[in-house]
């Protein structure tokens, strides 16, 4: 079975449109070059190459050999070098593309650009489901509905008070990716250990200018400084556990007996063709679970050695790309389901 993000008929149950397009090869490749010309032209600005606006613009429309890519990273176990020697093979000043640079910085800088992009889609859609839960709130909040402690009936509440718990953590989540957004959406500029040594004394200034052209924060090398992508992967889990408790909820109202709720559009049996389940409140828990193991994977992945990993840092190519599309679709689902809701109480 391939990954159920992409799988044909699996992924749209799992997968996430806009966040699969975010972190697709196509858009990452698009990173790569935009993020060579901005350091050409960064060296330009500073002074250390020449012909700089000319490489720059070779650079954002080179035709890359993708196959090639792909059995250089075999090779390599990264993609750079190729992408380096494919670009140099093209340019009339090749000393002015990639000099001083490592291919680490090339790709860390490259995660920026596309947490950023995620981070803005998050932000839209916690927003958005906030919205949906108001509006079933001043529908339903005055509603009674029997509150339960340990799966027990306990005492009378109302449909608000569910509500409530189901609200409650979105702006605080907002408020804590808020608050990551700078320190994840920033520039990689280190060199070969860090140090930006290759660049002279123009390494700052490089990578001032770089940063403002990528619209990024102009940060200190974090080659193996990995507590911002861990924390960003926590509130990602974060994010889907809240929404697996309003899924869990949600199913659990919607049992035969309970009734507490009525959801249009439910999921059909293949055996029992009366039943109408809860499938993406099912869903929301699945994903819940799913997204707190990734974040375990990228807390293993803070374990960076000395100056430079391969091994941690390729952990993080495998998680997080399915992270972020976990904690979207819960996200979206979420919200759909809210849109789906007939009755509470």
């Amino acid at each position: 079975m391939s990954d159920v993000f992409d799988h044909p008929w699996l992924g749209d149950l799992f997968g996430d449109a806009e966040g699969r397009a975010i972190w697709s090869p196509d858009r990452q490749l698009q990173h790569l070059l935009r993020i060579e010309a901005a350091l050409t032209r960064a060296m330009g600005a500073a002074g250390t190459v020449e012909t700089a606006e000319d490489t720059a613009a070779g650079i954002e429309t080179a035709g890359i050999d993708t196959d090639a890519l792909s059995a250089a990273t075999r090779r390599d176990g990264l993609p750079i070098p190729e992408l380096v020697r494919q670009l140099h093979a093209g340019a009339q000043t090749p000393e002015a593309i990639h000099t001083g640079a490592t291919s680490q910085d090339i790709l860390d800088t490259a995660l920026a650009l596309t947490l950023k992009e995620t981070n803005v889609l998050i932000e839209r859609r916690l927003d958005g489901l906030s919205t949906a839960l108001a509006a079933l709130g001043r529908t339903f909040g005055n509603e009674s509905l029997m509150a339960r402690t340990r799966m027990q009936a306990a005492v009378p509440t109302t449909v608000g008070q569910r509500l409530d718990s189901w609200s409650a953590p979105l702006p605080r989540h907002a408020a804590r990716l808020s608050a990551l957004r700078p320190q994840v959406e920033a520039l990689q500029l280190g060199g070969a250990v860090g140090d930006r040594a290759a660049f002279g004394d123009a390494g700052d200034r490089i990578a001032a200018e770089m940063a403002r052209r990528l619209e990024l924060t102009d940060a200190p090398c974090w080659h193996t400084s990995r507590d911002s992508l861990a924390a960003w992967a926590a509130l990602c889990a974060g994010i889907a556990g809240s929404l697996g408790k309003m899924g869990q909820d949600i199913a659990l109202m919607a049992q035969q007996g309970v009734d507490e709720i009525a959801l249009t559009g439910g999921g059909g049996s293949s055996a029992m063709p009366h039943k109408q389940n809860p499938v993406t409140a099912e869903l929301l828990v699945t994903l819940a679970r799913y997204a707190a193991g990734q974040s375990a994977l990228m807390h293993q992945a803070l374990v960076h050695e000395q100056e430079r990993s391969g091994a941690a840092w390729m952990l993080e190519w495998m998680v997080l790309p399915g992270l972020a599309q976990a904690t979207l679709r819960s996200l979206s689902a979420a919200t759909d389901l809210c849109a789906r809701i007939e009755r509470i109480g």
